[in-house]
């Protein structure tokens, strides 16, 4: 049984689990906030911190999931537990997650979440995009409108073009379909809505994966750090993948490349895409049990 898995934890247990997790946070986003500060752009790295809302003191921010009792010793401990969600006791000797409270106030999101996630985990997977929602994305743009005007494309422009009218194009999730051209958008075989979310994500697609971060952020203290981390390290990998299919070329960036316009690159990126599902499906099962302990079950 793991330090995490016993009903209460000494100060020490937790702080050391606390520090552990800022450790882990700062290897992933000691980086991006150096470069933020020096005023510098990555086109992969950086995503998760702008297309997310969510910064990197947000995610380092420690939890260790409801039913959890925190014993504190000094005035640093209240302090630390003295946020949203928590609960200290009157003697200010023990902290947990105040499950009430944050029913309260998070309950119907949460409930919204929870229906995404098990529509999602139980459906079909569909493998079959290859990643074209990206080259819809610059489709008939040119070089002053594209997103990452510092990394160039790999193809030329009306090569760019081809390759986007060559596919069969079924991108099913609405965040990134709103990203497509205004060109591009009729050529998905699907029209993705916000609304219609529950009822189009599928667990092939790769955005719906590396939105499990989003979700494991916005449940906030229900979902464990480990869990929320887990998360991130998902989406950071869908996202490098993302970019290497992608028609930029980030090969001075220290990027491979996944021609997707060819047999080859088709493979490979079905071959990843197959086991980013596979770890997809186990997070959300994870953010499901989550949910389910605190009473919250899909609609």
């Amino acid at each position: 049984m793991s330090t995490l898995d016993r009903a209460t934890l000494t100060a020490a247990e937790w702080r050391a689990a606390r520090d552990a997790h800022a450790a882990r946070v700062a290897a992933r986003t000691d980086a991006h906030v150096a470069r933020r500060m020096r005023g510098e752009k990555h086109p992969v790295e950086d995503f998760l911190f702008t297309y997310y809302p969510f910064k990197a003191g947000q995610l380092a921010k420690w939890n260790p999931g409801p039913g959890v009792r925190l014993e504190l010793e000094t005035t640093e401990d209240v302090e630390c537990f003295d946020r949203r969600w928590y609960r200290i006791d009157d003697s200010r000797t023990c902290a947990e997650v105040d499950v009430e409270s944050w029913r309260a106030d998070r309950g119907d999101g949460a409930k919204f979440i929870a229906s995404l996630l098990s529509s999602t985990l139980h459906r079909e997977a569909n493998f079959g995009c290859f990643g074209i929602h990206e080259w819809a994305m610059v489709y008939r743009l040119s070089e002053e409108e594209r997103r990452h005007q510092q990394v160039p494309l790999r193809l030329s422009p009306a090569e760019t073009d081809a390759v986007v009218e060559g596919h069969r194009i079924q991108c099913s999730h609405h965040d990134a379909f709103r990203f497509f051209t205004e060109p591009a958008r009729p050529l998905n075989t699907l029209q993705p809505a916000r609304t219609d979310m529950v009822a189009n994500e599928q667990p092939g697609c790769l955005h719906a994966g590396m939105d499990l971060y989003k979700w494991a952020m916005k449940i906030g203290p229900i979902a464990p750090s480990d869990l929320v981390i887990d998360a991130f390290d998902l989406a950071m990998d869908i996202r490098i993948l993302d970019m290497e299919a992608s028609p930029y070329d980030l090969r001075s960036w220290g990027y491979g490349v996944v021609a997707i316009e060819t047999a080859a690159g088709k493979a490979e990126y079905m071959e990843r895409q197959k086991s980013f599902s596979a770890r997809a499906q186990s997070l959300r099962q994870r953010l499901l049990d989550a949910l389910a302990g605190v009473g919250v079950d899909p609609a």
